[in-house]
């Protein structure tokens, strides 16, 4: 996993929680962390991060969490599988930096990191705080009602025109979550294409905070 950006907490303290921003395919953390001056005001205790993926891909300064040379369904799961140890290995690093822990983390992701946010938020061995996605799917569907998952409250977000993940894809990670005993809220942006407008990027900072803040006031699991 490269290290991107990050946004230290706007209290000025010692991080309480942590934001892990995902990126899509050809971006960078860069790019994404620009979500988290809009969320800093609800979560001032919230350290936010935005790694850029490990493989380089496209343009200068772009990034792919695993190359997307086939669009199936085995294809993509097989692609997040095995992208998802880096991942795994940051948040564990960055838990343990700062004597955290999954309860006090949020995953939030765009269309690639959807696919990311949503592989490897369920499949923790504690659940994270929440996981929201904008713009993306559910890989590896069908092996989830045989895996070892947590379910933390999912948040969906996607636009109505978009024409990279047609919102269908929203529709279909709803119901597959669903059915997998999940709360998830799904929430379809009007006209909005491959992108998160201002209410979209308001729901995803409100979900967060809410989810971060209950886990701050419950009684944590011992570190």
């Amino acid at each position: 996993m490269v290290n991107g950006s990050s946004l230290q907490p706007l209290s000025g303290e010692k991080p309480k929680q942590i934001v892990l921003l995902l990126h899509g395919y050809g971006s960078n953390g860069a790019d994404l962390i620009s979500v988290a001056p809009h969320w800093q005001r609800g979560l001032p205790d919230t350290l936010f991060l935005a790694p850029n993926a490990p493989q380089r891909c496209g343009m200068e300064g772009g990034y792919q969490w695993w190359p997307l040379t086939a669009f199936t369904p085995a294809a993509l799961a097989q692609g997040a599988k095995e992208a998802a140890p880096a991942i795994d290995a940051f948040i564990d690093r960055k838990l343990a930096q700062y004597d955290l822990t999954d309860s006090d983390l949020a995953i939030v992701g765009f269309s690639q990191g959807t696919m990311m946010a949503l592989h490897v938020g369920l499949r923790r061995t504690r659940p994270v705080a929440a996981v929201v996605g904008y713009s993306g799917m559910l890989t590896g569907a069908p092996e989830l009602s045989h895996a070892s998952i947590t379910r933390p409250p999912v948040l969906l977000i996607h636009g109505s025109a978009d024409p990279v993940v047609p919102v269908a894809a929203l529709h279909a990670a709803k119901c597959e979550l669903e059915h997998l005993g999940i709360v998830v809220t799904a929430h379809v942006l009007p006209g909005v294409s491959h992108s998160v407008d201002p209410v979209g990027l308001r729901m995803g900072g409100e979900f967060v905070a809410k989810a971060l803040h209950g886990a701050e006031a419950g009684e944590r699991v011992t570190k």
